[in-house]
């Protein structure tokens, strides 16, 4: 991540939402850290409920665990540093701190790409395949998935984000962006930016292409199954199961690829802003709430946990109680 000699620039502007009103600036604060406790807080009580209930000790919910935990990493890149900037007002970052985040946006949404597939195929395998689902989906195969998924964002955004910061900065320093996104940043290289735009648009092509197929062929041969299924509650049961998983995958690749694959116009900078909350922000939010909503044996589980937590709270208050000495 290295940047040229030849560059000058040695901070950046985040112009974020400096366009509009102080007033909507204002809302807009609320409204986006109210979502980030929501994110911080539901994809948390997630991972916890995952953990505590050994019932959900299955390859879906391991699975669910680590996108939870990924959620919270993807928001925590770009959220904090808006909300900050949209309180104090300063929009300053250096350039190591933008390819820092850079690096970790683009590393944790790659990453999140692949463990979608990797749901899909748990998915697959437990609809497709019951009776082999355990052999199949052994732990050590899911720890591998999981490996690879981290691997892969971790590699292919060191590869993007030593394409960008390989040019040459020499000014302007305005990010008319509210985080240091690819496309944003190129505008502002002072040398020709073609061919570092092509093999950036072929890996996003790739990325957003591949696990698309992928996850499409999974869901075509689930619901070949679904439908041959002589229950109408087997199929219920099986639908159920994959939509909460379905929805955020069309969520996360339908929004991110409108972002880096929509053609360039005169409203290209705000709508590509706009579509850049939805998955820096809604997405994340959302996953909590889906899957929450969605999934019985989640709402289970919690409410068992939260009935744990009322007896064990309600017991050791009686013993103070009982303690305490009478006047």
């Amino acid at each position: 991540m290295a940047v040229k000699n030849q560059t000058s620039v040695r901070e950046f502007i985040l112009l974020g939402f400096s366009h509009i009103p102080d007033v909507l600036q204002g809302w807009l604060f609320v409204g986006v850290g109210v979502a980030y406790m929501v994110i911080l807080l539901g994809n948390s009580l997630i991972i916890f409920i995952v953990l505590v209930d050994a019932a959900l000790h299955t390859p879906m919910y391991f699975f669910l665990r680590n996108l939870s935990f990924l959620e919270i990493c993807y928001a925590s890149v770009t959220i904090p540093r808006m909300l900050f900037n949209l309180l104090v007002g300063s929009k300053a970052i250096s350039i190591l701190s933008c390819a820092a985040q850079m690096y970790f946006f683009h590393s944790f949404g790659i990453s999140e790409c692949f463990l979608l597939l990797a749901m899909a195929y748990d998915r697959c395998i437990a609809i497709c395949c019951p009776l082999r689902y355990t052999l199949i989906m052994s732990r050590s195969l899911c720890l591998q998935m999981v490996a690879v998924s981290w691997a892969a964002g971790s590699l292919v955004s060191l590869g993007h984000v030593s394409l960008v910061f390989n040019l040459p900065y020499c000014g302007p320093n305005e990010i008319d962006h509210f985080f240091c996104d690819i496309p944003p940043v190129l505008k502002l290289a002072c040398a020709d930016t073609y061919r570092s735009e092509t093999e950036l648009f072929i890996l996003i092509v790739l990325l957003a292409l591949v696990p698309s197929i992928l996850i499409l062929a999974s869901y075509s041969q689930i619901i070949s199954t679904i439908l041959k299924m002589p229950s109408t509650e087997g199929k219920r049961k099986a639908f159920s199961t994959c939509s909460s998983h379905l929805i955020m995958v069309t969520l996360f690749l339908g929004t991110g690829s409108a972002v880096y694959l929509q053609p360039k116009s005169s409203s290209y900078v705000e709508s590509n802003k706009l579509l850049s909350l939805l998955y820096t922000v809604v997405t994340p939010m959302l996953n909590p709430i889906v899957y929450g909503l969605r999934n019985e044996k989640l709402k289970g589980a919690l409410r068992k946990s939260c009935s744990r937590i009322y007896f064990w709270v309600g017991r050791h208050l009686r013993k103070s109680l009982d303690r305490a000495p009478l006047h």
